[in-house]
């Protein structure tokens, strides 16, 4: 999905690009997905597709620039368990998305939001963030998963699963955006064994099939509903991103004036 008014990194000329930094649009989102099985019945790109287009979407309501969508995340939990899964390692994934954003500030953006599709992915792009902050600290950096935009969002999705993966909420939506991924024949529900354990398990000890959660009961309308409200919160999240000012820092702190002693009014002894 593209409309005139969608600002594509890969489709804008670099003289588009400078014009619209030059307009005041400093504001750059990368989607951030991963290439990943996802059961029977889902394709493997599942969380490239879904952040890039909501990004899309968001540019259209916003104006920010989208940047073409990174499909290699961190996907090491899965392991060569099912086929079609293809990862980065974090310190690789890291390096990757900091040098990309080295080129977003080079060509004169001054804000970078990193949207994720895929929940491993936070930490390898927080450790960017950090480095991308502690090189360009007149510049703003942001992670945001999608899952996580906004406390309706997260519940939608982990509604059958806390720990979902190819659920109901990633399968529906796939549905509507792009039912051509769908093998809703081939689906199969697994229940979360998750809840409460202590420690984190990779997906081959917690899933048959590769599935966490009940996709079975998907449909193209609760995916069209659920981007929507994707759509509808990230948006607010962008504006609110645009919108927001440089901190305001007090001047020097004055050291405390020591309070006077107080004269005793008792009989002198």
């Amino acid at each position: 999905m593209t409309t005139d008014k969608t600002r594509r990194w890969e489709l804008m000329t670099s003289t588009e690009i400078a014009a619209t930094v030059r307009a005041g649009m400093d504001l750059a989102i990368l989607p951030v997905g991963a290439t990943e099985q996802h059961g029977p019945h889902l394709a493997t790109g599942t969380d490239s597709v879904s952040p890039e287009a909501l990004a899309w979407r968001v540019s259209a309501a916003t104006g920010a620039v989208v940047l073409p969508t990174l499909s290699y995340g961190l996907s090491l939990g899965h392991t060569s368990r099912w086929p079609g899964t293809l990862s980065l390692h974090p310190q690789t994934m890291t390096q990757v998305v900091v040098e990309i954003g080295r080129w977003v500030v080079a060509s004169g953006f001054r804000r970078l939001i990193m949207l994720s599709g895929n929940g491993p992915n936070q930490p390898p792009l927080d450790s960017a963030r950090l480095q991308l902050r502690h090189e360009f600290p007149r510049c703003r950096f942001r992670v945001l998963t999608m899952f996580f935009v906004s406390p309706r969002v997260q519940k939608r999705y982990s509604a059958d699963a806390d720990d979902f993966h190819a659920n109901d909420g990633e399968t529906s939506l796939l549905m509507h955006l792009r039912p051509e991924m769908v093998r809703p024949a081939r689906a199969v529900d697994e229940e979360d064994v998750t809840p409460g354990l202590v420690w984190s398990y990779d997906m081959p000890a917690t899933t048959r099939s590769g599935v966490v959660g009940r996709p079975r009961g998907s449909s193209a309308r609760a995916g069209k509903a659920l981007l929507d409200m994707l759509v509808e919160d990230t948006t607010d999240f962008v504006r609110k991103a645009l919108a927001e000012k440089w901190p305001a820092v007090p001047g020097p702190l004055k050291p405390a004036r020591p309070k006077p002693r107080r004269k005793s009014r008792g009989k002198v002894r």
